[in-house]
């Protein structure tokens, strides 16, 4: 397994940026799949207050933790910003899932010395072969 990978999954601690209320869309998928991994997951959406029973989160900075790894599920637009609060915060993991890739984004997290996961890889199917 790709070691960045190995290093995401193995935090003790995760965040979905871009986590729905919606069953049917990604972010909610890769939310409930953490979890059902048994990860401390938490959820962030700036319109939503729960998520699959959690309470969300409107950003990294209202999290009461510090997630060690960050999986980002947003237009590249807004990936950009995520990842700056990222950085700033102190997250050490980043997995853009497929189409929320910044590349401006990922290479202000490699020159932070953030594990930056950008190539199109998906933590569903990771997790699904981990099951």
């Amino acid at each position: 397994m790709n070691p960045s990978i190995s290093s995401f999954l193995a935090a003790s601690t995760f965040a979905v940026a871009g986590a729905s209320a919606r069953q049917h869309k990604y972010g909610n998928k890769v939310f409930r799949a953490l979890l059902a991994s048994g990860r401390e997951t938490y959820p962030l959406n700036p319109i939503t207050e729960e998520i699959e029973g959690h309470q969300a989160y409107p950003n990294l900075a209202a999290l009461p933790i510090v997630p060690e790894s960050l999986s980002i599920i947003t237009p590249p637009s807004v990936t950009r910003t995520i990842i700056d609060e990222a950085i700033a915060i102190g997250v050490k993991h980043l997995w853009m899932q497929p189409g929320a890739e910044d590349a401006v984004g990922s290479a202000a997290a490699r020159d932070a010395g953030l594990t930056v996961i950008d190539d199109g890889s998906c933590v569903l199917v990771l997790l699904a072969q981990q099951a």
